[in-house]
């Protein structure tokens, strides 16, 4: 059975920074496409970072660029969103997934969703 399982939400200041973690059991992100997503309240949900499948290259929305950044560790079958210089805007649940080797691009839908984490930026 595979299953995602999202940590490191919590509240944050305007400034600050997080490390969202997802670890994998079940299916190896080994060569897998991964990303992060989220949905804000009222909001449908977007995609802000991937890494396509076979190690293609990173896509961040324009939203994040610059300040979040989207890494794996294969020996943990683990993979992270480091998030900083965060702001209100950012307040959301947080999703990763994971998709086939084949999507290269993040075009494709993803196969496996983690159950989300709150992020909350607020002074």
């Amino acid at each position: 059975q595979v299953q995602l399982v999202e940590s490191g939400g919590g509240l944050v200041q305007p400034g600050g920074s997080l490390r969202l973690s997802c670890t994998a059991s079940g299916v190896t992100l080994d060569e897998a496409a991964i990303a992060w997503f989220r949905q804000a309240p009222g909001k449908e949900r977007e995609k802000i970072s991937c890494i396509g499948g076979r190690y293609r290259s990173a896509y961040y929305a324009d939203s994040v660029k610059g300040r979040f950044t989207i890494s794996r560790d294969n020996a943990k079958n683990t993979m992270y969103l480091q998030m900083n210089s965060l702001k209100p805007e950012d307040t959301a649940v947080y999703y990763c997934a994971i998709g086939p080797s084949s999507n290269y691009y993040c075009t494709l839908a993803m196969n496996y969703w983690g159950k989300g984490t709150l992020v909350t930026v607020s002074s």
